[in-house]
């Protein structure tokens, strides 16, 4: 008897939707992220099918700081931070597969190169410290991309059929 009612409880549990050490975080295919330490939300697509995660940057330079590799950029994105200028260290640089449709003719390279840099990423009550390539995204509807790798750090399910399910990104420290 106590054992039918341990497994009813724990049906009901998972019924109900509370979240077991386990189970994964279930995002919609697109939430609000925070960038905390640019003080900056935006809405990000979840998007299984990329690798990276891309923030929305123009005017990209790479310069050396001190012997180390450095990338001074503009925030591509709506609001009071559109045009902010950064400066970060690279992690290092991604090489970005491109659609046949945009290689200019006559040109071979099929990849792009891109700076990345590490920054704190907070969907709802979780944060973390991704690798972000830079890129103009500004004629995509969404500024930031989230691609599998950063995906797996959040231990993220993504429901397509749910939109900003997470809710406020609300992290602390």
């Amino acid at each position: 008897m106590r054992l039918k009612m341990l497994t009813l409880c724990s049906a009901l549990l998972m019924t109900c939707g509370v979240a077991t050490a386990n189970q994964p975080n279930v995002y919609g295919l697109s939430e609000k992220a925070l960038l905390p330490e640019l003080d900056l939300e935006v809405p990000a697509k979840l998007d299984t099918g990329a690798v990276t995660a891309s923030l929305s940057a123009q005017n990209i330079n790479l310069f050396k700081r001190d012997g180390e590799d450095w990338v001074r950029f503009e925030l591509a994105v709506e609001g009071e931070q559109e045009g902010k200028e950064l400066e970060l260290p690279v992690v290092r640089i991604s090489q970005i597969k491109r659609r046949a449709a945009d290689i200019p003719e006559g040109e071979t390279k099929d990849y792009t190169s891109r700076p990345v840099i590490e920054m704190a990423v907070c969907m709802g009550g979780v944060k973390e410290n991704i690798e972000v390539n830079l890129t103009d995204r500004t004629s995509f509807s969404y500024p930031l991309l989230i691609g599998s790798t950063a995906l797996q750090q959040f231990d993220a399910m993504v429901d397509p059929s749910l939109e900003y399910s997470a809710g406020n990104p609300e992290c602390t420290s």
